[in-house]
């Protein structure tokens, strides 16, 4: 798996487009009403209990929009918060600190609700020798960041993008085989023709299916959607011979008896496409409001 590093500047492309998309036409609210000479201060504050991602990106939001605001983030990325916490001050311009604020809560919410959820599925496993990946179905645009925020909840991250690895789905087999060409020779043309270092993976959804691949030179094999007797049936055909990864119908609900079957990864879509926002609110100080 490849370790997820951010630049600053993919940072920033990120959340230009956000502040494009929330910004781009102003803010005619507070231009409206708001003196753009007051000054005071913000507080981002948790209202629930979960993993913090996102607190240097929403720092660069806020700079993003102004540069002479003071932004000092209180709480590290991948740390346990709980109501009450306060993640970050953000000192200065009233009328900055409003134009940022839903595109630095909305990352931010977002980003510790994937670390959040991501903590869960790693605390249902606990004690079992088998790690917690994500997958490629994430938010258009947000990728890097939401697979950032799985780490930070302690998962692994799975394919980047389609560069990063090999992976033979169902699709790919099915187009092949209609042009005559064995699961033996599909693999075989994948190993030739991939690029060094890179192992290549096939999915399957049958014990047979499994062993072929196996027999065929497969380097890791994706059990698709196998009852948890079936997976540890294949495992232990399996064993030493390959990686073994479980996919597709995995819940908080039936992760500890997937992880059970002996299985040494389980991907799970559900960590980006489905995770609730942490609460998080920003809120005004009135006491520090004033006029310069």
């Amino acid at each position: 798996m490849n370790k997820l590093q951010l630049s600053e500047e993919q940072i920033d492309n990120i959340i230009d487009l956000a502040l494009a998309e929330d910004l781009g036409h102003g803010d005619v609210t507070t231009e409206a009403l708001i003196p753009p000479e007051l000054q005071g201060k913000a507080s981002m504050l948790v209202k629930a209990k979960g993993i913090l991602a996102g607190g240097e990106v929403v720092k660069r939001v806020f700079l993003r929009v102004d540069p002479t605001l003071n932004v000092e983030v209180l709480i590290k990325d991948g740390a346990k918060v709980q109501p009450g916490d306060i993640v970050a001050t953000i000192c200065g311009k009233v009328v900055s600190i409003l134009k940022a604020e839903r595109v630095a809560l909305n990352f931010l919410q977002r980003l510790s609700g994937i670390a959040s959820q991501t903590a869960q599925y790693i605390a249902k496993i606990h004690g079992l020798n088998v790690n917690i990946a994500d997958t490629r179905k994430t938010t258009p645009g947000l990728r890097l960041l939401e697979k950032y925020a799985v780490r930070m909840g302690g998962g692994q991250n799975h394919r980047l993008h389609l560069g990063d690895g090999i992976l033979i789905k169902d699709n790919h087999i099915a187009a092949l085989r209609a042009l005559g060409i064995s699961l033996e020779d599909i693999v075989a043309k994948a190993k030739k023709n991939a690029p060094r270092g890179l192992k290549v993976e096939v999915e399957v959804r049958t014990t047979q299916e499994a062993l072929d691949a196996v027999e065929a030179g497969a380097d890791i094999i994706m059990l698709d959607n196998m009852s948890p007797d079936e997976m540890r049936r294949v495992v232990s055909l399996v064993s030493g011979q390959v990686i073994t990864e479980a996919s597709g119908g995995i819940t908080l609900a039936n992760v500890r008896t997937v992880a059970e079957t002996g299985i040494n990864l389980i991907s799970v879509g559900a960590l980006t496409h489905s995770s609730k926002a942490l609460d998080i609110s920003l809120e005004l100080e009135p006491q520090t409001l004033k006029i310069f």
